[in-house]
């Protein structure tokens, strides 16, 4: 298991927006859009409460948070 550490670089929007589309296209949120004030919102499902991330780095941690949920979750299926 790899132990998680900070990023030493900010995240970019375009970085942000690259894993944005990935959680989306996969079916892991429903939506996550950016604002011009540099957050995002983002929506697990359609009917999910909309959340507000503060920025790049937000969005990239919360793929992180998703694609280790995910890992483990196929770890303890099998």
């Amino acid at each position: 298991m790899h132990s998680h550490h900070p990023s030493t670089t900010a995240a970019t929007a375009a970085e942000a927006s690259a894993w944005a589309e990935v959680l989306v296209r996969h079916g892991l949120l429903h939506a996550a859009v950016p604002v011009p004030t540099g957050q995002w919102l983002v929506q697990r499902t359609p009917t999910a409460p909309v959340r507000v991330l503060d920025g790049p780095a937000a969005v990239v941690e919360l793929a992180a948070r998703i694609q280790l949920h995910t890992r483990n979750r196929k770890a303890r299926i099998r």
